[in-house]
């Protein structure tokens, strides 16, 4: 309960009595309420400065005591004496019996206003203008935030494909010669075939004897003009599919095993008709200067068998699980173990490490993509009876060299090509990862 107070003259202050006389209560209500204005139309009335007061800081529309009551913050609302109590009984700040007086309202103290919040001490400053010394630091940091933003897709795929076409090229002159050995031991059916070849290094030795030097690079323009949009497809497609798979809650090792299972496959689409152009000039046991070029080796191929899968299209199936299977072990193994293995900040350290990862990822996915190369082999190249087509799909070729010859067969030529694709995998990925990086350093300081 809130009492009015009275502060007597020369006295301390005491409650008003509870039987106070007419004259008292309306000189106290005259001397707390507010002075109207001059210009206020409801001077004079009962309440009006409170109504005022509750217009001022309530919603429109809140006509309820006790919304106006909460709609003040911090307002301290002390209701009247008469609105406590039981009806009728005297209670203190009522009127008197039979003195008429108007309806006691509730007192609203309004909470003072909010200052204004102090200026914060870490604010910054106002903006000074550059100097000239410092303008060529501003310019370089924002070339830096510029190289650090995502490229546009035409400029990032073209980085891709010229990085993947160097390492092709690259990887195809250095390592063509072990290539030609490893089909020459795959072609050959046993020893009783007059062609085989006692070891590697008979092979080498015979074939330097009847074929010289030139007959190691038998069928390398096949791979050279194939080998750019070859590698060029493997490396875009990896980077491809490995941002569609970062959609999908895939853990980041299987995410880049299947985007290079993705890869493999788009490029043995691509590569398919160099291959069977390849496989059969190296098949070719004649001298360098009396076989067919390239291009003349096509057309027979064409012309003999059309562009199906009797022709310039033959051994597709073998040729999707050798390179599918190649670059999702090879892929999924060298970034895998690269993210591993700590960075070494020594130029040559680091170059170590890259060129031994390569090494192991290729020599690991030769080991286990060799059976579909023999049968890519066996059905690309020629057939043992002239005119009689033995080796038709995949997997049925497959099983006919494991019952015939035996299991190890599968595994002919794995020495050749471990030394051609183990090194030749480590010189891929470092010419891509080293001309890609040299891309996009070029073209960020331009």
């Amino acid at each position: 309960m809130c009492a009015v107070w009275h502060q007597p003259r020369g006295g301390s202050a005491r409650p008003e009595p509870q039987q106070a006389t007419a004259a008292v209560r309306r000189r106290q209500r005259h001397s707390l309420a507010p002075r109207p204005s001059p210009g206020d139309r409801s001077a004079g009335r009962p309440g009006s400065a409170l109504r005022e007061r509750e217009a001022a800081v309530l919603p429109a529309g809140s006509d309820r005591p006790w919304l106006r009551a909460r709609a003040l913050p911090g307002a301290a609302l002390c209701p009247g004496p008469a609105a406590k109590g039981r009806r009728g009984a005297a209670q203190p700040g009522a009127p008197a019996p039979g003195v008429r007086g108007p309806p006691s309202r509730p007192q609203i103290t309004a909470a003072p206003p909010a200052l204004p919040h102090p200026p914060r001490a870490d604010s910054a400053p106002a903006r000074q203008p550059l100097s000239r010394r410092q303008l060529p630091l501003v310019a370089a940091a924002a070339r830096a935030r510029m190289a650090r933003q995502p490229r546009g897709f035409l400029q990032e795929a073209s980085h891709q494909v010229v990085a993947g076409g160097s390492a092709g090229l690259v990887e195809i002159c250095l390592m063509h010669p072990l290539d030609v050995v490893k089909t020459r031991f795959q072609i050959q059916r046993g020893k009783t075939d007059p062609t085989s070849y006692k070891s590697l290094g008979d092979c080498f030795r015979t074939i330097f004897q009847r074929e010289g030097l030139l007959g190691f690079y038998k069928g390398i323009l096949p791979p050279v003009l194939a080998e750019t949009p070859k590698r060029a497809v493997k490396f875009f497609t990896f980077e491809q599919y490995k941002k569609l798979l970062g959609y999908v809650s895939l853990p980041p090792g299987l995410a880049f095993a299947v985007a290079g299972l993705g890869s493999g496959l788009t490029e043995a689409v691509v590569v398919n008709p160099f291959e069977v152009v390849k496989v059969t000039l190296q098949t070719n046991q004649s001298a360098f200067t009396e076989q067919p070029s390239s291009f003349v080796q096509a057309q027979q191929i064409i012309k003999t068998g059309g562009l199906g899968f009797q022709g310039l299209n033959k051994g597709l199936t073998a040729t999707l699980g050798r390179h599918g299977v190649f670059n999702m072990v090879y892929f999924g193994f060298y970034f895998n173990v690269k993210n591993i293995l700590p960075v070494n900040k020594d130029p040559n350290l680091e170059f170590l490490r890259k060129f031994g990862i390569g090494l192991v990822s290729g020599t690991i996915a030769s080991i286990i993509n060799i059976p579909f190369d023999v049968a890519k082999s066996r059905i690309q190249g020629p057939q043992p009876v002239p005119g009689e087509i033995k080796y038709r799909t995949c997997f049925k070729t497959m099983a006919t060299v494991y019952k015939e010859e035996g299991f190890l067969a599968l595994y002919k030529g794995l020495l050749p090509k471990i030394m051609r694709l183990g090194p030749g995998g480590a010189v891929m990925l470092l010419v891509y990862e080293y001309v890609y990086a040299w891309l996009q350093d070029t073209v960020n300081h331009k």
